[in-house]
């Protein structure tokens, strides 16, 4: 048989796994580790898809770990594993460049895949270690805090944990956060990965089968059999400690695109009307008297604090709601820099508490490196000049302590850690999508915002300029979701809680220690092991991955072969890059 047709050679044992040798076995390799980034693209919002996650995750792994040919060396795990970044970001991050190009789209995709090909060469070397498909999971942890937190504070957008707002690990949010339910959904395609390398060598007459299938059924079950005892208690609309009536406002935007706010007095005339329109209803008792009312990001653009039009406007709607708003404003300061803020607007008091957003976006917000990156986008110049603010993120409304997340921030873990053990009872995030057009980072995002609410059981209210604005449970169920580019109110009874979960007193702790894990896994990987373990004859093959759990380094196939089975040789091998 031709090298690239592949070549099999049968054991004593009668083993006849296919073996992919030559060019034909590196295309293939690579064509699955793009397919295996798309399936975990495919299992975010708004396809209710979420457990194609961890079947994305499991081919990716069988791909690193030399599921059906030789074990990847690590140079070429870091370039499956960026294939499978690229299959997976490029789809998901479109609304990057829907007005500016697709410069930036590509260029960012291309960058954040490189933490992927990382988690490639991490899989790579763990894989060889007993218990693999715990450690492969901790090293997609190590490399998923990379990516949040360099370069530029880092970009976490398009974590596992986000693609899992529907699905059934969403539980283990409430007990280590984000980073445990990407955890999760890791170990769970590391042990499904485990699992199918197992039945495919039993079905080759494998002899020791039952211990590496027990490994992988155990890995590939354990988030979800943790995720369904976590799951009855979480918090729920009925579980705290009094209630409030809240109101979402979306007075939508004139235009879509980076020159929504051209028209700015009519961005902030929109939310005025639809205010007032709520205080119709409820004056004609359509609708329940709220509390709070949260105003989206940008929903001024006109400076209030320096604006008596614009400060007139929102101090009418306030007395007219009967209750103090949350506005998102544009607020210049005294040096010509700009801070993205809410201000608690109360009637004729005016302006009150404000949180200034503290994690601001970069090539957005701000652009560093500006003399540099204006050469490569016409659109450089127009990023803006934020500064960002500081505090805990809290701010009282009607005697309500409630933490803000302003748009970006609610991506970034610190963002509501900080919020709710500063006594946040509710949890709000103001965001403008306009700039982003009709895409699905709304619903990106609005996912993430539901894995917060159930990450600090707080109800969350999500007030967005254009859409999707929506009421989330404690328990991240959707209670009111309004439809994109049009006015609307959403007007609800939410619980107010002062109880921790798990997750909010833990706050870092769970991250710190799985990115410890997979570090010490690592090192075990790298140092020389103590006992004698068979060398290779030259032009031999590593073929069984060694996610299965095994204690021999090299796998099922290797044991069989100490058990009587004929090595197999090949020449001519080039499928590693």
């Amino acid at each position: 048989m031709s090298a690239d047709e592949g070549a099999s050679s049968t054991s004593a044992d009668g083993i006849a796994p296919l073996r992919l040798i030559g060019a034909r076995g590196l295309l293939v390799r690579c064509v699955v580790s793009v397919a295996a980034g798309f399936l975990i693209f495919a299992g975010f919002p708004p396809r209710p898809l979420w457990f194609l996650a961890p079947v994305g995750v499991a081919l990716l792994v069988l791909v690193l770990t030399g599921a059906g040919g030789p074990a990847p060396r690590l140079r070429a795990g870091f370039g499956y594993g960026y294939l499978a970044g690229l299959g997976f970001l490029v789809p998901l991050l479109p609304w990057i460049g829907v007005f500016v190009g697709a410069l930036p789209w590509l260029a960012l995709a291309a960058a954040e895949a490189v933490f992927v090909g990382l988690f490639g060469v991490v899989a790579v070397l763990v894989s060889r270690l007993r218990w693999a498909p715990l450690w492969i999971a901790a090293g997609w942890s190590l490399t998923e805090w990379l990516r949040a937190s360099v370069p530029f504070g880092g970009f976490p957008w398009g974590r596992l944990a986000f693609g899992q707002s529907e699905g059934w690990l969403l539980p283990l949010a409430s007990l280590g956060g984000a980073p445990l339910l990407s955890f999760g959904v890791a170990l769970t395609g590391a042990g499904l990965a485990s699992v199918a390398v197992t039945v495919w060598a039993r079905a080759h007459g494998a002899a020791d089968w039952k211990r590496p299938l027990a490994g992988g059924l155990a890995a590939a079950l354990a988030a979800t059999v943790l995720s369904v005892a976590l799951a009855p208690a979480l918090a729920d609309m009925g579980s705290g400690d009094r209630t409030i009536t809240v109101a979402a406002i979306q007075g939508s935007v004139p235009k879509l695109g980076l020159d929504f706010n051209d028209q700015r007095k009519r961005v902030l005339d929109n939310h005025v009307r639809r205010t007032l329109q709520l205080a119709d209803e409820v004056a004609a008792g359509a609708a329940p008297q709220p509390d709070v009312v949260v105003w989206p990001e940008n929903a001024s653009d006109i400076d209030p604090l320096r604006n008596a039009d614009a400060a007139a406007d929102i101090s009418r709607a306030s007395d007219a709601i009967g209750a103090p708003i949350l506005v998102g404003a544009v607020l210049v300061n005294g040096d010509r820099t700009t801070t993205n803020s809410v201000i608690v607007w109360d009637g004729d008091e005016g302006p009150g508490e404000r949180h200034d957003k503290r994690i601001i976006q970069p090539f957005g917000e701000y652009l560093p490196y500006r003399d540099f990156f204006r050469h490569f986008s016409s659109y450089a110049d127009r990023a803006g000049n934020f500064v960002p603010g500081d505090g805990d993120g809290v701010v009282h409304a009607n005697g309500v302590p409630v933490g803000v997340a302003t748009c970006y921030e609610v991506a970034f873990d610190r963002a509501f850690e900080g919020s709710v053990r500063a006594g946040a009872e509710l949890l709000a995030v103001p965001t403008n999508n306009a700039t982003f057009g009709d895409t699905e980072m709304t619903y990106q995002q609005l996912a993430m915002s539901k894995v917060r609410a159930v990450e600090h059981g707080r109800a969350v209210v999500v007030a967005a300029t254009s859409g999707v604005s929506a009421i989330i449970a404690p328990d991240g169920s959707t209670v009111e979701q309004t439809s994109l580019f049009v006015p609307a109110a959403l007007v609800s009874e939410v619980p107010l809680r002062t109880q921790l979960t798990p997750a909010s007193r833990l706050g870092p702790l769970p991250e710190v220690l799985l990115c410890l894990a997979a570090a010490a896994a690592v090192v075990a990987a790298l140092v020389p092991r103590r006992r004698e373990i068979r060398t290779p004859a030259r032009g031999s093959t590593e073929t069984a991955p060694a996610i299965a759990g095994r204690e021999h380094p090299h796998g099922i196939e290797d044991r069989i072969r100490a058990e009587g089975g004929t090595k197999r040789t090949d020449s001519g091998d080039h499928s590693d890059i």
